[in-house]
């Protein structure tokens, strides 16, 4: 038998209850998000309004920057996720407009906006803040994957932030022929596309060295 205190036992997500049980919750805390902004996300309201115990919350989500990293990263109003493809402008341009689609949630902004503000702060959020930032860049290299293209984080943050920018500290919208110009500037610092670029490929039809697998 386990020695590992029942609270703090990890649930097996394989388990389709479990997966309905963190589904439910979830979905209550984006609502709870909404309503009442991060300060209102307490895990006493949340177990009452999803009808689990604080145990079972606990065991999800042993911090609050955990859920709020969760948040961020799952549900089903994050936007269109871009399909994989072997075009990058095609698949960089639907990836920011999913990102952009997901930030724009109601849940999502605050939760993001909280997490960035406490990094500073607190290690459990300054973690959660790497952890979204980390599985974000590994998605986005797997759209990539046919394409034979894989960046590096450096890149990814040249793609990402001049959206993240847009939204937060601008306080603007991203249209879409903002993030068209986004992936236009990219795309030439990476030197991805030559004469009639667009699908990864230099000016001779060859993809530059660095890029190729």
């Amino acid at each position: 038998m386990s020695s590992t205190p029942v609270h703090r036992r990890k649930p097996t997500l394989s388990n389709p209850r479990v997966q309905r049980t963190r589904a439910r919750i979830i979905t209550v805390a984006r609502e709870l998000l909404s309503e009442a902004g991060p300060e209102g996300l307490t895990y006493a309201l949340l177990a009452e309004r999803a009808g689990v115990t604080r145990q079972t919350v606990y065991r999800h989500w042993h911090n609050r920057a955990a859920l709020l990293s969760d948040l961020i990263l799952e549900g089903p109003d994050l936007g269109n996720y871009p399909e994989p493809g072997t075009d990058v402008r095609t698949v960089a341009t639907a990836w920011l407009k999913s990102m952009r689609d997901g930030m724009n949630a109601p849940a999502v902004r605050p939760a993001v906006l909280a997490v960035t503000a406490q990094a500073d702060h607190d290690p459990d959020s300054a973690q959660a803040l790497v952890h979204i930032v980390e599985d974000r860049h590994a998605a986005f290299n797997g759209m990539l994957e046919p394409a034979g293209v894989r960046i590096s984080a450096e890149e990814y943050t040249l793609l990402y932030g001049p959206v993240v920018a847009r939204l937060f500290f601008d306080r603007a919208q991203a249209t879409d022929a903002f993030i068209d110009a986004v992936v236009a500037q990219w795309l030439t610092t990476l030197r991805l596309e030559g004469g009639d670029g667009g699908d990864g490929r230099d000016g001779h039809g060859d993809r530059p060295a660095r890029e190729r697998r």
